[in-house]
């Protein structure tokens, strides 16, 4: 029996009941080379619009994914070229200084940024939790574009040399040799794809930094940071360095105002904490803030702070909320 795609080409809805399944997992491909929600997004919506286009040429539906998996890398190449790499904090400049004077915020200075997607089955996320956290996604960044895109198909999703091959046009002999080239520059950066602790953080430990964040508490804040912990806050550039460096600035500078915070469920692999602001008599988006570290400890609160990102989060993954 025939599995020849057919699709009304005047009925856009069949075409979207058709790549529905996919959609998701798209974003994610995507979201994994460009290192932005939005920008795979649009890649995605790009991937899509091409592929209604060319859908004659889509011989069976056994060859769809792949074939989605084509348009869509193609798409997010190019939005790669346009865009040019993103980066952490840390890659920018070094740490500052707790009490200086903060610079202005670089609104559009290529940082990574955090994967937004609806809330979905956490079983799900777990299985890719390695593969989209934020160290992984940077280290990812410093990959030529062809070279990133080989590295997830390959090691990530993966396809066979000959299905790489067929998805960038090219030869099974350029994967292979463009594979060895992406695993040996991903060998000699830190944090590998792997890293994530396998027990994550204790439940105990976020809901203490969100009764504490909300609370002013700051010697119970500091108390679950290690050492060695980061703050870091795009699009600002400044970040911190440090247990003692981190703790100035949450006292001085953050929770110089009152939050009301609570859990949105895991972003990009970590526990995440979503914060309002109490700014001149009313409660403002204030901050999201991704909590990285080992089972009783953080050590990095990767934090955003661009008002369009953090109120613009999914509500429906928002719970409990604690304010002072």
């Amino acid at each position: 029996m025939s599995s020849t795609v057919e699709v009304d080409r005047d009925d856009p809805l069949a075409f979207e009941q058709l790549v529905a399944p996919h959609r998701r997992e798209l974003l994610v491909h995507a979201y994994r080379m460009l290192g932005s929600t939005q920008d795979a997004e649009d890649a995605v919506q790009e991937a899509l619009t091409a592929a209604w286009r060319g859908l004659g040429g889509l011989r069976s539906r056994a060859a769809l994914r792949s074939w989605l998996y084509r348009v869509t890398t193609n798409a997010a190449l190019r939005t790669a070229e346009r865009r040019g790499p993103r980066m952490l904090s840390w890659e920018r400049g070094a740490a500052a200084d707790p009490r200086a004077e903060l610079a202005p915020p670089l609104e559009d200075a290529g940082w990574i940024e955090p994967l937004r997607e609806p809330a979905g089955d956490p079983e799900a996320m777990v299985l890719h939790r390695e593969d989209i956290e934020l160290a992984w996604i940077a280290a990812l960044q410093h990959l030529p574009a062809t070279q990133r895109a080989v590295l997830v198909l390959r090691d990530v999703l993966g396809f066979s040399a000959a299905e790489t091959a067929d998805i960038l046009e090219t030869t099974p002999a350029s994967v292979n040799s463009a594979l060895q080239r992406a695993r040996g520059t991903l060998a000699a950066r830190e944090p590998a794809r792997g890293t994530v602790d396998a027990r994550g953080l204790d439940r105990r430990v976020v809901d203490a930094f969100v009764e504490a964040f909300g609370r002013g508490d700051i010697e119970r804040l500091v108390g679950l940071l290690a050492a060695e912990a980061r703050f870091t806050m795009p699009p600002l550039t400044a970040w911190f360095d440090g247990r003692d460096d981190v703790a100035i600035f949450l006292t001085e500078r953050v929770l110089a105002t009152p939050w009301r915070v609570r859990r949105v469920g895991d972003v990009n692999g970590w526990p995440a904490v979503l914060g309002d602001q109490l700014w001149e008599g009313e409660w403002r988006p204030g901050a999201l803030m991704i909590l990285h570290g080992t089972a009783d400890q953080i050590d990095w609160l990767a934090t955003f702070v661009d008002p369009r990102l953090v109120s613009n989060w999914p509500e429906e993954s928002k719970e409990s909320a604690t304010d002072r």
